[in-house]
């Protein structure tokens, strides 16, 4: 179980969390701060009439919540929060369709290209930011995350007090995903099929790569029908089951079967896709997610209600079958880790196993 952070001080305006720093330790050779506002501005350069213009105002405090001022003392290892101004963004018409709202928990269908958490310079444009505002729900907390480029459902809850037993879902594998995904078929691919492989992800580096050793990210893949598209010809329509959660996992596994998914920027190679251009999203959909309720003791099972457009046919008569009742299923062929010095490599984001 992560440790928990110590709550900040200033509550979510306008749907965004304050942002909290940690005053550094005194590093031999380092710059000295006589003050936290000297760190601030030697920190943020470029924005130091700001800070001084939030320092002015009382908008940043200390860790006990009282306000730093100009002459506040630097002191290491000190909590700092304030708000940032987020940047200018382009309007997007993108909106989440609520599919359950009750006092603990809202859930949520979300498109593709909508980003899950603010990040980068996807601030307004996330979904976490939008519900917030427009639902007034200033505790909202995901309780998992998709990547900005696949849709589907997400859960988040509603309010501080019962954020921890639903958090520990995920930390014990008890929340049960199952994924849509559209990606090319091979005769000779004997499905199902689980694949379990080593996945690591360098901070900083765009993409994640299967390496020798043990195995820590699984996932079961099925295939549910095939139909003929008039362009790209065969196509499979696939139940993916992860049953871990690396980065960009289904999209590794997929592509380590030789059918990576319809539409991925990323694999087989990485493609130079301008991230405003919305014409052809990765064709991967988180179409059920299963829990039982950790309040209620209720099994409970959420299900999106969007398609992918590059599916030709129609969505097979089996498709609904109980999540646990997948993971629970025989794995049939097991494919191993890569043999040593067969790294394979792929593009990913920090966001779970899309």
């Amino acid at each position: 179980m992560p440790r928990s952070k110590t709550p900040a001080p200033l509550p979510v305006r306008d749907g965004l969390n304050p942002t909290r720093l940690r005053l550094p330790d005194n590093v031999p050779g380092a710059p000295t701060w006589a003050t936290v506002l000297d760190y601030l501005i030697g920190r943020f350069p470029d924005d130091a009439a700001r800070l001084r213009e939030k320092v002015d105002g009382g908008e940043v405090v200390l860790g006990d919540g009282s306000a730093v001022t100009p002459e506040t003392p630097f002191r290491h290892q000190e909590l700092v929060y304030l708000y940032r101004d987020p940047p200018v963004e382009p309007a997007l018409d993108l909106r989440c369709e609520v599919l359950h709202h009750d006092d603990d928990l809202l859930v949520v269908d979300k498109p593709h290209f909508l980003a899950t958490i603010p990040r980068g310079s996807y601030i307004a444009r996330s979904a976490l930011v939008q519900l917030r505002r427009e639902l007034d729900l200033p505790e909202l907390t995901p309780i998992h995350r998709l990547d900005r480029v696949t849709a589907g459902v997400v859960i988040f809850t509603t309010r501080a007090e019962v954020r921890r037993p639903y958090h520990r879902l995920l930390d014990d594998r008890a929340l049960h995903k199952e994924y849509a995904a559209v990606a090319s078929v091979r005769d000779d691919l004997d499905l199902p099929a689980t694949v379990r492989s080593r996945i690591v992800k360098e901070r900083g580096v765009v993409r994640a790569q299967e390496v020798a050793g043990e195995p820590n990210a699984e996932s079961r893949v099925e295939l549910l029908d095939v139909a003929d598209d008039p362009r790209r010809g065969p196509l499979g329509l696939y139940r993916l089951t992860p049953r871990t959660g690396k980065t960009h996992q289904l999209r590794l596994h997929m592509q380590r079967l030789g059918v990576p998914i319809v539409d991925d920027p990323f694999y087989p190679e990485l493609r130079g896709v301008d991230p405003d251009d919305h014409s052809a999203p990765l064709q991967l959909l988180a179409r059920a997610v299963e829990l039982t309720d950790p309040l209620s003791g209720e099994r409970r099972r959420f299900v999106s209600r969007r398609t992918l457009a590059a599916w030709p046919g129609r969505w097979p008569d089996g498709w609904d079958r109980d999540a646990s009742e997948a993971a629970a299923a025989e794995p049939g062929a097991v494919l191993h880790e890569p043999a040593a010095g067969s790294g394979r490599t792929g593009a990913g984001w920090e966001d779970g196993p899309s």
